[in-house]
Order: structure tokens, then C-alpha cells, then sequence
């Protein structure tokens, strides 16, 4: 399905000014039709064919929608316009007419002119049009609630005849919610509640009011119950801004232990300011998941840290061991478990500063490989190099995997070149370069292929990567095609030396 602005700049001539207020509408009407208990319709003129195109529509959640099936992308034109063209070409809401039929349901026809404020605050001029089709095969006598959501909904859609409405949105607000049926709020001139919702007033009971909410200043009342004076000032002040005609970002009240989303918008059809709509949302058990989230992911990253201690604590003992072991083999079993043990430590150090279950792991190889030129037992001095990315890893998979390169650099740091003095009898061996192992690194589809290349003397005669002996190479295909999942192939370079080709999938699957 193609998107607003798809449709939009494909069939019109509208400006990119047009069509982002556009989308702004579209970002805020389900206020609207949820007031209006409507279906909305954003038409818009196609050029040169008096026709009209639907480029969004919203269904209402407080009532039934009048049409079943999908209406972004139709053309309609004729006689099935005629509202339209009056809304689109006199500048007004048109409200005239019989209801009409859309199969077996009927409905009523309303349109509304979407008129764009000149940058100098003048009425600018209509862009779009809004249908308002309302299914009224369950009409009956409306309720209080009803008839105050049916006013304020004509009141914003005066707004949006005017060019005021929607507001402009806030840094960092993504949705319109508080929305309708969570609570709603109408002030008059004063700032006096002339009408709240049974969901509103139990919102505020939540915060300590128990008293009928009809007739208080709401300005005043947020003052007194927020636990922070700070914080119910902040409140207030929202409250005055919105009935000076301004939209205020949406505020949160704490009060007895339970936590309100308010969110006033001026009412001021045809430019006289009436009033205030007010939106709230008990948030209480939302505020109290996010308290526990950020407090488990607190405790996660001291179990990482204290982690890290404990396998440094390791590290620092076993290189102790090896300074006081006199057989050489067993100096070096112990240095390379030292060597292993910290370049575990490594992940936990990284995800003792994450705030999720996830490490950038570039920093991480480039940390382990310079470490693997330090410490490998080879005269040879051998450069490392990165290219591409390993980007963002999962806990689980960044533990294993580096365990694994780990072994791989000190493999081909170790027996990759031969010593000092001696000299490779190929012609493209480490005599005629410099020594170097490559780590690469892309990520294809859901799985990561690393490859790591040395260009040094190359696998020597008989290697058997399955059945060899070698401790580390042992850890590395368990590693691989057991906690990895994936599959590992050594293998002789392009043009010399060895390759070491990894590939691991990124999906876990499920347990």
C-alpha cells in the first residue's frame, strides 16, 4: 500500500509544506474520530480530473466503522463528491444532506476544508479535505458523554478549517495517547471543568481527589495534589498555556503513590479561545514496570561488573601459578587459560557499561587481537587489521565468539610465521611481505560471516582440522557448532597463508 505522501506527490501538485501538514492531521485525528464516533477520510483534489483522492483514513474505537473495507487509494468523482468539492472550494464545513448508503450500512457525510496557516499567522489556504462519515446504523439518544465528546469534536474541527489544529508535536512525543476513552477533560474560558468522564475522575481519584470534578479549576487542583510542587506547578502552568491558546507538552502527576499522563489542547474554533480539552491516563502500573525494568537493569550490569572481578581475580591467580610452575608446558597451559579467562572478562567489562543484553563487539576484537601480538609466544612481529563490522551482538553469541577469535589470532600469530631467521621457501611467503592476519567481518541476511586470514607459511602437510590434538582448536569447534550453532572451515588463502572462515547465525532459536 502506498503511503500518504506517496499518493500524494504521484496524483497533486501539493507543496512538501501541504503535504507534511498532512501528515501531522494524520498523526492526531484519532482524537477526532474517536470524539466524533466517525470515520475520517483524507481526500485530497487530483489534478485536472475534479476528482478526489483518499490518501488516509482512521476508524473510530468508540463506535462502529461505516466502511469494512479499505479506502486509501481510491478516485471518486461525480455526484459522490459533491460535499466535497463545497468543503474544498468555499473554504467550510459542510454538514447538508440525506444519509447514503455503503452497502447495507448507513451513514452521514460531513466535510471538513484542511486549510494551511500562512507563515505570517493569516488563513491560508484549503489543501485537503476531511470526510466525517458516521455509521448510524446504531444511532440512538446520546448520553452526557456523548453529547460532550460530539461539542468538542465540532470544536476541533472548526480548528481544523482554521488552520490550528493539530498543534505542533513536542521533541520526543511520538504518539497522540492520552487518547479518548482513557479520560477526558473540558474546561471552559475560566478553567473551570465543565465536563469530565467517569475514566477521568477515576484517574484523579487514583491521585486523591474523591470529589465531583465539575466546577474545580483544574489548574489549581494539580497544584495541590502533585507530591512535587515543582512538578504540579509544571502541571498547572500546562493547564493556563493550553486556555492562552497555546499546546503545552504533556505533563506527568505524582500523588499518593499513583502516577497521571495529562495532556491539554486549546479549544478555539474560529479563533476565540473557549477553553481546554484535557486527556489524562492513569499510568501508575506503566511508571511501576519502568521503575522495575530500570532497577533490574541495574542489578544486571553489577552482576556483569562484579563478573568481570571475579574472572580478573581468576586471571591475576592463574598467572600467579605460572610464574611459580617450573615445568614449561604446564607454564604455558596456564598462560593460555589466562589468556581465555580475560578475554571473557572482556564481554562482561563491555556489558557492565550496556544498558541491554548487547555489546558493540568491534571494540571488543580490536582489543583482543592488539592483545594476541602481545602476548604470543613467536618472535615474529605481526601486524592485526579489522574491515567491516561485526555491529551490535547479542550477550550470548559475543561471549562465545570471542572466546573463539581469540584463538584463532593466537593460531596465527603462534604458527602462522615461521621464527626469526628463518625464511619461507614460497616466493609470496612472510620473507617477500609484511606478516599480518586480517580479521574480517559482514553480516548477510540473519547470519555474521567472519573470515580470519593470516599470509604467512600456511596449514602444514597432513593437517587434519577434525581430528587434531591441539587444545585450542578442540575449544573452537565446540565452541562453534555447539554454543555458536555455527560452522567453522580452515582452509588455505587465496594466494598464501590460512583462512579461517566463521559463520554464525544471529537467531537464536527458540528454546
Amino acid at each position: 500500500m502506498s503511503t500518504l505522501r506517496d499518493l500524494a506527490e504521484e496524483h497533486t501538485r501539493l507543496r512538501p509544506a501541504d503535504i507534511d501538514h498532512l501528515h501531522r492531521i494524520a498523526g492526531d485525528w484519532q482524537l477526532l474520530s474517536d470524539l466524533s464516533f466517525a470515520d475520517l477520510l483524507l481526500w485530497v483534489p487530483v489534478d485536472g480530473e475534479g476528482s478526489f483522492l483518499c490518501v488516509a483514513q482512521v476508524r473510530p474505537t468508540t463506535a462502529p466503522t461505516a466502511y469494512q473495507d479499505d479506502q486509501v487509494g481510491r478516485i471518486v468523482g461525480g455526484p459522490e463528491v459533491a460535499h466535497l468539492e463545497v468543503a474544498y472550494g468555499q473554504g467550510r464545513i459542510w454538514r447538508e444532506g440525506d444519509p447514503v448508503w455503503y452497502g447495507d450500512v448507513p451513514a452521514r457525510h460531513e466535510a471538513i476544508p484542511v486549510r494551511l496557516r500562512a507563515a505570517d499567522g493569516e488563513s491560508g489556504e484549503v489543501i485537503a479535505v476531511v470526510g466525517r462519515d458516521t455509521n448510524l446504523s446504531t444511532a440512538r439518544t446520546p448520553s452526557q458523554l456523548e453529547l460532550n465528546y460530539l461539542t468538542t469534536a465540532d470544536d476541533l474541527a472548526q480548528m481544523i478549517a482554521d488552520g490550528t489544529f493539530p498543534p505542533p508535536r513536542h521533541p520526543g512525543e511520538t504518539t497522540s495517547a492520552p487518547r479518548v476513552g482513557d479520560g477526558l477533560v473540558r474546561l471552559d474560558a475560566g478553567g473551570k471543568v465543565t465536563y469530565a468522564s467517569p475514566n477521568a475522575q477515576s484517574a484523579y481519584r487514583r491521585l486523591g481527589y474523591v470529589s465531583h470534578l465539575v466546577g474545580e479549576d483544574l489548574a489549581a487542583l494539580h497544584r495541590r495534589l502533585a507530591n512535587d510542587p515543582l512538578e504540579g506547578t509544571e502541571a498547572a502552568n500546562g493547564i493556563l498555556a493550553a486556555l492562552r491558546g497555546e499546546a503545552p507538552p504533556r505533563r506527568e502527576i505524582d500523588a499518593r503513590g499513583a502516577t497521571m499522563l495529562t495532556r491539554a489542547l486549546p479549544l478555539m474554533p474560529a479563533g476565540v479561545p473557549i477553553g481546554a480539552l484535557v486527556l489524562v491516563r492513569d499510568i501508575t502500573e506503566v511508571r511501576r514496570r519502568d521503575r522495575a525494568l530500570i532497577t533490574k537493569d541495574a542489578t544486571i550490569r553489577e552482576i556483569h561488573h562484579r563478573v568481570k572481578n571475579n574472572l580478573q581475580t581468576v586471571a591475576a591467580l592463574l598467572r600467579l601459578q605460572a610464574r611459580r610452575v617450573a615445568m614449561p608446558e604446564a607454564r604455558v597451559a596456564l598462560e593460555e587459560s589466562v589468556r581465555r579467562v580475560a578475554s571473557i572478562a572482556l564481554v562482561h567489562e563491555t556489558l557492565s557499561m550496556s544498558s541491554d543484553e548487547a555489546v558493540e563487539f568491534d571494540g571488543i576484537v580490536d582489543r583482543v587481537a592488539s592483545a594476541a601480538t602481545e602476548v604470543a609466544a613467536t618472535e615474529v612481529t605481526v601486524g592485526m587489521r579489522r574491515t567491516g563490522s561485526f555491529g551490535v551482538l547479542p550477550a550470548e553469541i559475543a561471549t562465545s565468539l570471542v572466546m573463539v577469535l581469540n584463538e584463532l589470532l593466537l593460531n596465527a600469530v603462534e604458527h602462522g610465521f615461521p621464527p626469526a631467521g628463518e625464511t619461507d621457501e614460497s616466493p609470496a611467503g612472510p620473507a617477500a611481505t609484511r606478516p599480518e592476519v586480517v580479521v574480517s567481518a559482514h553480516r548477510f541476511r540473519k547470519t555474521l560471516h567472519v573470515t580470519v586470514a593470516d599470509n604467512g607459511r600456511g596449514l602444514p602437510t597432513g593437517f587434519d582440522a577434525e581430528g587434531g590434538a591441539k587444545l585450542g582448536l578442540q575449544i573452537v569447534r565446540a565452541l562453534v557448532t555447539g554454543e555458536l550453532r555455527g560452522s567453522i572451515e580452515l582452509r588455505p588463502g587465496a594466494d598464501t597463508g590460512t583462512e579461517a572462515l566463521l559463520v554464525v547465525p544471529l537467531s537464536r532459536p527458540s528454546s
